[in-house]
């Protein structure tokens, strides 16, 4: 029984260790590395926040440009609970709250918003708004309200980094003029 034991111990510790799939930091950090990779893809440096979602941690492929230029992540929890954070530009005025097609409240400094089995916490600071969605059941509303309102920009990484160059694309397969491809496939074709 005591080989057992052994042979079990040893098998888990030379077992290779699946590859991490959250980030390990200290909560609501962000490493230069993930900062520069969503800069690349066209997130602006602005936008870029970070949250601490108590009991969540940060999904590292999650990480990148949402819309235009805007930014997003996912946090995952134990048993595959997740919620989503969102910065884009734009507001949401009172008034266009009601419209909506989820049940929405002012609360605080922004909006709490349920329907359709999820529920976020949306807030507007200056030209853009944070969200923070996740499942009626997952995550209470509590927690992410306190995310939200604690959503701080990425100010650990320089934030005067330039956006990345974007040189036009040349295919080399269109001609002026329509823009169809040429395809040389021979008669009929």
């Amino acid at each position: 029984m005591m080989f057992l034991g052994l042979a079990i111990v040893l098998i888990a510790k030379l077992a290779p260790r699946k590859a991490s799939r959250v980030r390990r930091d200290a909560p609501g950090s962000l490493s230069q590395e993930l900062f520069d990779l969503a800069v690349r893809q066209g997130t602006a440096p602005d936008l870029i926040y970070v949250v601490a979602v108590r009991g969540y941690e940060l999904v590292e492929q999650s990480v990148g440009v949402i819309n235009d230029e805007g930014f997003g992540a996912n946090y995952s929890a134990e048993g595959g609970r997740l919620v989503q954070l969102r910065i884009d530009r734009g507001t949401l005025a009172d008034a266009a709250c009601t419209k909506l097609p989820k049940r929405c409240e002012k609360d605080g400094a922004g909006w709490y918003r349920v329907g359709e089995g999820c529920h976020e916490y949306f807030a507007v600071r200056d030209d853009h708004h944070i969200r923070l969605t996740g499942r009626v059941g997952e995550v209470d509303r509590a927690t992410l309200k306190a995310a939200v309102a604690g959503a701080r920009p990425a100010t650990n990484i320089p934030s005067a980094m330039p956006p990345p160059s974007r040189p036009p694309v040349r295919r080399g397969d269109l001609p002026t003029g329509d823009g169809a491809p040429i395809r040389h496939t021979g008669r009929g074709g």
